[in-house]
């Protein structure tokens, strides 16, 4: 198994376990965020593209979206398998993403869900915004983003449930320990 995604809510240490899984797994992790400032910052005609909404203070359509998750799939380094986090974010684009494996033989292998009590998040990212100097994530703000982690989600979770490759992995605890919890869980799939 070795195409993956991987969910959950802010502050749930999605980034933080991807990173250690691929390591684990020898897989790139491929995060939409890092694929658009790539594409941004070498100025490539989607990462123009994608620019001219963003500085319009617009989200980028799932066009654009979807062509550079394509375009980064077709790399040589995802070859044996990849990590994704950050997408897909909606149905219309786990359709999408299962016609890009499909191209190449390819489907999903697997789902980690990364699951955690909201008061435990709401308290995590109060902190993280306080080391950090967030100033703008308040209580309300970060409660706000995870109604909307729920909202956005809950479909995709429910079209990959429905195909049996969700895994729920609690998210809260030491980092080594979460990150154990999920390779047991990863094994147990085998």
């Amino acid at each position: 198994m070795t195409r993956l995604l991987i969910i959950g809510p802010p502050g749930a240490g999605k980034g933080t376990q991807a990173a250690r899984i691929s390591e684990r797994l020898g897989v790139s992790a491929i995060s939409t965020g890092d694929i658009f400032r790539h594409n941004v910052k070498e100025l490539t005609p989607l990462g123009l593209e994608a620019k001219k909404y963003i500085d319009a203070g617009n989200f980028v359509p799932d066009s654009v979206t979807n062509n550079m998750v394509r375009d980064r799939l077709a790399n040589d380094d995802v070859a044996e398998g990849f990590l994704l986090d950050g997408y897909p974010r909606t149905t219309a684009q786990v359709e999408e993403l299962d016609r890009i494996l499909a191209e190449s033989g390819q489907k999903l292998d697997a789902v980690l869900q990364l699951t955690a009590d909201d008061e435990e998040l709401v308290q995590r990212l109060l902190r993280r915004a306080e080391i950090e100097g967030r100033a703008d994530d308040n209580e309300d703000v970060i409660r706000h983003r995870l109604d909307l982690y729920k909202k956005e989600t809950a479909d995709v979770v429910a079209r990959y449930s429905d195909r049996g490759i969700v895994t729920q992995v609690d998210g809260l605890g030491d980092i080594d320990e979460v990150t154990e919890r999920i390779m047991d869980a990863l094994s147990d799939l085998r």
